[in-house]
């Protein structure tokens, strides 16, 4: 069995919440209890989020781990892909989530470039999103070959969430497709998922990988997995907020669920209020000071 670092032992049951999600406690939630709910057996639902006010939200309804993600370049900042995304913008954005929420564990992206060079560029990247932004872990794509730089965050107690299969910011190469098809490549990915494991990461998301490898390297690991088009079988789920609310304009990943038409709802706002003030009924004497 893989002796996981110190800050990572699953923590006293006197120190556990009840549950991850939606459960009571005047503490953030850390990477020791994500531990202790796959002890435990228990499923937890993790969302992406940009700003204070929708981490407020997410916060409130529960949702246990938000991620601050390079999606944000994507669905916050109109680029086509990840990859332009800045630590300027990283560091911004996750400090507005950090201070919009009080339970949750906020994980911060590592962006593109920012990592890549070695463990010095990611200790250097990642201590800033710590100190700056105060966020509770960092996210970085790639399993051996960004074993390095996993191994020296953790060594530094900045606790590393390891993402496999789809890589974004590995578009250029990769391009969108599903990851671990055929033996060499399943094989591949558990065996990536295991090093992270050994190289002292807390999580392992999985992006676009076959459902029965999901389940496989779930089986393997001591550590959680958390799907986003991996199938049912993983411990954890995760979606892109504006995907699961209905913000997203135009075509979805066939993965996504939508809870929500946030985009209807919207439009419909604006052009109640556009409605208004064409018509002169707003504002009325109730907006109004004298």
């Amino acid at each position: 069995m893989t002796q996981l670092p110190a800050a990572q032992q699953p923590p006293r049951a006197a120190d556990q919440p009840k549950a991850l999600y939606g459960g009571a406690g005047t503490r953030r939630i850390t990477v020791r209890d994500l531990l202790a709910a796959k002890e435990r057996g228990e499923k937890w639902p993790m969302l992406t989020a940009y700003d204070a006010m929708t981490a407020s939200v997410f916060d409130e309804a529960g949702i246990p781990v938000l991620l601050v993600g390079d999606s944000m370049g994507n669905v916050h900042l109109g680029y086509d892909t990840t990859v332009p995304v800045t630590m300027d913008h990283m560091a911004m954005l996750a400090a507005a989530v950090v201070r919009g929420t009080r339970r949750v564990l906020v994980v911060g992206d590592l962006p593109f470039g920012s990592y890549q060079e070695g463990p010095v560029q990611a200790l250097r990247s990642a201590t800033r999103l710590v100190k700056e932004a105060g966020v509770g872990a960092v996210k970085l794509e790639g399993g051996e070959r960004s074993l390095a730089q996993t191994e020296t965050l953790v060594q530094a107690g900045i606790p590393v969430m390891s993402h496999l299969g789809l890589t974004p910011q590995s578009v250029h190469t990769l391009g969108y497709r599903v990851q671990g098809r055929g033996d060499e490549a399943a094989h591949r990915l558990v065996r990536d998922a295991k090093a992270a494991e050994q190289a002292g990461a807390f999580a392992v998301v999985l992006e676009l990988v076959p459902a029965e490898v999901a389940a496989e390297v779930t089986r393997s690991l001591h550590i959680p997995t958390i799907g986003i088009g991996a199938g049912p079988d993983t411990d954890a789920q995760v979606l892109v907020w504006t995907d699961m609310a209905g913000l997203t304009n135009g075509k979805v990943p066939r993965f996504t669920k939508q809870y929500a038409d946030l985009r209807a709802t919207l439009t419909t706002a604006a052009q109640s209020f556009a409605s208004d003030v064409l018509s002169g009924t707003f504002p009325a004497e109730e907006h109004t000071f004298h």
